[in-house]
């Protein structure tokens, strides 16, 4: 098969993007509520099945939905804090399974760290898939997942197997146990690896029980890491490089030939549509991204471990986009995304949401929002959308933590919303408030504590 003109840059790119005191505030709650919180008379998206439940009451306690019934049929304790749903709709958290938790100068009580954190969780994201392990990560994970900082439940991969940290398939074999020594949840991987590497690094994380992801190595290919265990495929590259469809249309049968080895294999997906359509294939401006709204809760200038929106501008500039090397050839790579990202959900593939944020004007929990609007705009219905950042997450993080739809038991990972998510996923931005582990943030703080984040980098 013919290697695509655009597929250097594609795994050129994966280089390009690899390259105060502790938080208390709690938005009025404290850190672990141990109180029952009571949504009355809301309207649940149970995220089960598509379907809704009018009238519904939802019972918190200790971070864990406790009861969930018709509001007749709910008895709500004394003294427990009622929060009145009428008119609203309760769904679960949502998550961010290919997101980046950098950690500066390996301070975990920087406002920087405090603030990247929060942001997640003032968007409803509660669950945070880090994707590239950086030194005092493990030291954040245990701060957020604790209560002790307001932030989603963190799950993180170790530092990156590529090809320049691994160099023989048995530093590949030892990195893996290492790694899962250390603690980390899972192995990144990046292009680079030689197929003996890789199949090293497969064959060990076997052996020692750690799941991997991320890039596929072109010298291994999508089919050969479909067979090897790897658990997801982000960015979608993987599947455009076997389909040689970076600039030519998709050969149908064989991508439903691969959507059903997907679907064999139970493997996931996870597309990061905005980034791709921004820094890679370059539809829109640099000039239009700088005045997102939320990049006044970015910082707006660059210092040592952390990226402001001055380096996100420069990298950009700097760079390339098939855009700009073949505006008709890069639409086509962009079609061939959105179908084959339509294709894998209609048949039932295992999809996952995530954004690669932050980088490139992509901030930590807004970037989302925009991520499920793109989704939209390739034809996944709300409910789809939706399932692919709750539903779907808690069953790939089903053996670690019970969560991802609303029933008994489940982490209360919830977030309240005025209007139906099920009618127009930009509904889910319309929120009354977000609960992270049973820890209630109201909106109105939410939306202060955003503008002292703005205020502190000046914007």
């Amino acid at each position: 098969m013919k290697r695509s003109a655009w597929h250097g840059l594609v795994f050129s790119f994966a280089a390009f993007i690899s390259a105060g005191s502790p938080l208390v505030w709690v938005g009025g709650a404290e850190a672990q509520d141990s109180e029952v919180t009571a949504f009355v008379n809301v309207t649940v998206v149970p995220m089960d099945r598509e379907r809704t439940l009018p009238n519904h009451t939802v019972l918190v306690s200790n971070g864990r939905i406790v009861e969930v019934g018709h509001t007749e049929a709910v008895e709500v304790p004394a003294g427990a804090r009622v929060i009145d749903g009428s008119g609203k709709f309760l769904m679960p958290g949502l998550a961010e399974m290919h997101g980046h938790t950098p950690v500066p100068q390996g301070n975990v009580n920087s406002p920087f760290v405090e603030n990247m954190m929060f942001l997640y969780a003032a968007n409803g994201v509660t669950t945070v898939r880090g994707m590239l392990g950086q030194p005092a990560q493990l030291e954040l994970k245990a701060l957020t997942n604790s209560g002790t900082m307001v932030g989603p439940t963190l799950y993180l991969a170790g530092p990156s197997f590529n090809g320049n940290s691994i160099n023989s398939a048995a530093q590949a074999a030892e990195r893996v146990r290492q790694q899962h020594a250390e603690g980390w949840d899972l192995l990144k991987v990046h292009p680079g690896l030689t197929r003996e590497e890789y199949d090293s690094l497969a064959n060990a994380a076997a052996e020692v029980g750690i799941r991997f992801g991320g890039h596929v190595p072109a010298d291994v290919g999508i089919m050969n890491a479909l067979k090897a265990g790897q658990e997801t495929f982000d960015h979608l590259d993987g599947y455009l490089q076997h389909l040689d469809a970076f600039d030519s249309p998709i050969d149908v049968p064989e991508m439903d030939r691969l959507i059903e080895l997907t679907i064999s294999a139970g493997a996931w997906v996870v597309p990061t549509m905005v980034l791709w359509d921004a820094a890679i294939i370059g539809i829109g401006s640099v000039e239009e991204m700088q005045r997102y709204p939320e990049m006044r809760f970015w910082p707006p200038t660059t210092s040592p471990g952390a990226e402001g929106v001055d380096g996100w501008t420069r990298r950009m500039q700097n760079s390339s986009t098939a855009f700009q090397q073949n505006p008709e050839r890069a639409m086509q790579w962009r079609r061939n995304r959105m179908q084959l990202l339509k294709a894998l959900s209609d048949a039932g593939a295992g999809i996952l949401m995530g954004t690669d944020s932050p980088q490139l004007f992509s901030v930590p929990g807004f970037s989302l929002h925009r991520e499920m609007q793109t989704m939209a705009d390739a034809g996944m219905t709300p409910y789809q959308i939706l399932e692919s950042g709750t539903k779907n997450v808690g069953i790939y993080f089903q053996s670690q933590d019970s969560f991802g739809t609303i029933a008994v038991g489940r982490r209360a990972d919830l977030i309240l919303i005025n209007s139906n998510p099920l009618e127009d996923i930009a509904n889910v931005a319309d929120r009354a408030g977000v609960m992270v582990r049973g820890r209630w943030l109201l909106e109105e703080m939410i939306q202060e504590r955003l503008e002292e984040i703005a205020e502190s980098y000046g914007n």
